[in-house]
């Protein structure tokens, strides 16, 4: 800046031609931001960023991407980086740290877990199943379900919620399917969670295909609970009802992005668990953010 001003000195340039130059390299400033849009969630590329994050992370940057989940913390690092040093990886390729899974989290090993977070540089803590042992998976079936109740599972997440706050965080809780069916108590946990916790300690991170996938309707849940759910994770289902690139199945993103102020969507995260018929992880993401545009994700 010191060395325009000499410039405008010597050659003798108005202050208001000055100020036009200025003005004008801001605005190109903000359209170069405006290129990197959306979030991803790394589970995604959990492989790959096993093997070699930081050039896994400046693909993602290449690819469009502006912000980013974690889905890798253990033992009080970020992919094997100390909450310190993946805020400045983060930093250094220009992506923003926003949320984070930690389906490890216990009500003894919050505080310590929530501290790395924060430092990191996370707004987000995210409860990606039920955790303590409540939830299950069948190998047999390929079902998810929970144990323990909803109360139960209310409880906890309400004093994870309480604790996120006091550490400077805001926490959500991650659905998958079975939240949406009732339970052996004729209880729907998602509704239960929804309606038994304050919004200024636990909101929710919707996941579009989960809900798609338990013949729930996202817009019906937006009217109803308006404003809770602060991230989504948007990812597509094929016509076999499997996982999808953005775009490329039948999930009405359109029409559900046109309700993303009543549900309080501050951010969304592109995700993919699996790929099929030989596509990599790093192919889908480029073919979901090309589907983002196309919906008109911003």
């Amino acid at each position: 800046m010191y060395s325009v001003f000499i410039v405008v000195l010597v050659l003798g340039i108005s202050c208001k031609e000055n100020k036009k130059e200025e003005t004008t390299k801001d605005t190109t400033d903000e359209i170069v931001t405006e290129t990197n849009f959306g979030g991803l969630a790394l589970y995604t590329l959990r492989d790959d960023m096993g093997v070699d994050p930081k050039a896994v992370l400046q693909e993602v940057a290449n690819d469009g991407y502006a912000y980013i989940e974690a889905a890798g913390y253990n033992e009080g690092k970020f992919y094997n980086m100390s909450p310190e040093d993946f805020a400045n990886l983060l930093k250094e390729l220009e992506l923003t740290p926003v949320s984070t899974h930690h389906s490890d989290v216990t009500l003894e090993n919050a505080d310590a877990m929530m501290k790395d977070v924060k430092t990191a540089g996370f707004e987000y803590f995210v409860v990606p199943i039920p955790p303590m042992g409540l939830f299950h998976f069948d190998d047999a079936t390929m079902t998810m379900s929970m144990s323990g109740g909803a109360e139960n599972l209310s409880n906890i997440v309400n004093t994870l919620g309480e604790k996120a706050h006091a550490a400077g965080l805001k926490l959500l809780y991650h659905n998958h399917d079975f939240e949406f069916k009732k339970d052996a108590d004729g209880i729907v946990p998602i509704e239960y969670l929804l309606e038994h916790s304050d919004p200024k300690y636990v909101n929710f991170q919707m996941d579009l295909f989960w809900v798609t996938k338990a013949g729930a309707d996202p817009i019906a849940y937006f009217k109803k609970y308006p404003g809770r759910f602060k991230i989504w994770h948007v990812k597509d289902m094929d016509k076999e009802g499997r996982f999808a690139p953005v775009g490329n199945g039948t999930i009405d993103f359109a029409t559900i992005l046109a309700n993303k102020e009543l549900s309080g969507m501050e951010y969304y995260m592109v995700e993919q668990d699996m790929t099929f018929d030989g596509m990599k992880p790093l192919e889908a993401i480029k073919i979901s953010h090309e589907g983002l545009k196309n919906i008109g994700f911003k």
